[in-house]
């Protein structure tokens, strides 16, 4: 199998994704972007609003995340998330809505540090990609 590893990213509805010749993941970690390699070490982390980059051998495929929870253990990668787009599906309106949505949430009233913190960076991720 050489340097490859396996991921598999699940959403309430459905196994949304899953490829075992994986050679490398980019994931907006709270801590900051993160790569995983193949034997990277067991790791647990929470994602914030961003892309997820894989690369594999059959090319690059990026996804935007709202949210979620990753785990890497034994050369096998798990996102839980309830959000997740594929950037190649998501067309221009569906952004717009998105960040309307975010924009909204970030100016309510009362709302507590974390949660504009995340509004903010959706909105940011998101108008980026336009």
């Amino acid at each position: 199998m050489g340097e490859e590893f396996k991921i598999e990213i699940i959403n309430p509805e459905k196994s949304f994704f899953s490829k075992d010749n994986i050679i490398e993941v980019v994931i907006p970690a709270f801590e900051g972007e993160m790569g995983i390699l193949k034997d990277h070490i067991s790791i647990i982390s929470f994602l914030r609003p961003g892309i997820i980059t894989i690369y594999s051998k059959s090319g690059e495929e990026k996804f935007y995340v709202e949210d979620g929870i990753v785990e890497f253990t034994n050369n096998n990668l798990s996102i839980l998330t309830s959000s997740i787009f594929n950037l190649d599906d998501m067309e221009k309106q569906k952004v717009q809505d998105l960040i309307k949505v975010a924009e909204e949430e970030s100016s309510k009233p009362g709302i507590s540090d974390q949660l504009k913190y995340l509004s903010e960076k959706k909105i940011e991720v998101l108008r980026n990609l336009n």
